[in-house]
């Protein structure tokens, strides 16, 4: 009977990782009507801490509001929210689907508490981050790697046959 290694998912800790809040406007973006455009940019990442089966899962958002120009900025908001995993006995496609979509989802919440905080005590109207489908993220990132990688192995091939080809006819003449 085959030892079967036990699957462990864990949350060990949640933390805000870095933060910065800039109003480099102040104070005459206070005098001016407020009618933004928000740019909110959004990027995660995992990565293995130490030896262990330990991994740090880390969401940077920035959000950037400005005027209708996009002249002056009222504000600029970024804030790297992490956490660390033990991801025991999980391999593969699904380990990377944990942590590339669920720890995302997780952590996500305590984002956007930071981001409506901070703009908050800047004398901003609150601003709150709309809810983010990471799984649908994660399947559209996979499938734009799918894809790359299957151009890649295309050109690939076909180099390697023109390659064996001229061999092949430098061999023969």
């Amino acid at each position: 009977m085959a030892d079967e290694q036990q699957q462990v998912f864990q949350l060990q800790r949640i933390y805000l990782k870095d933060t910065s809040f800039e109003c480099p406007g102040a104070p005459e973006v206070f005098l001016q009507e407020w009618k933004p455009k928000v740019n909110v940019q959004l990027n995660n990442s995992a990565r293995r801490v130490g030896e262990g089966d330990e991994f740090e899962v880390e969401i940077t958002v920035t959000v950037t509001a400005k005027d209708e120009a996009e002249e002056k900025t009222f504000y600029l908001v970024e804030v790297k929210q992490a956490g660390i995993f033990t991801v025991k006995g999980i391999e593969g496609e699904e380990r990377a689907q944990l942590l590339g979509a669920y720890c995302p989802n997780l952590l996500f919440p305590y984002v956007r508490e930071v981001v409506s905080d901070l703009v908050a005590k800047g004398s901003f109207p609150q601003m709150v981050l709309q809810p983010i489908n990471f799984d649908a993220l994660y399947q559209q990132q996979r499938q734009q790697q799918q894809e790359n990688a299957a151009a890649a192995g295309e050109t690939v091939q076909r180099s390697e046959e023109r390659r064996v080809g001229k061999e092949c006819r430098s061999r023969w003449s």
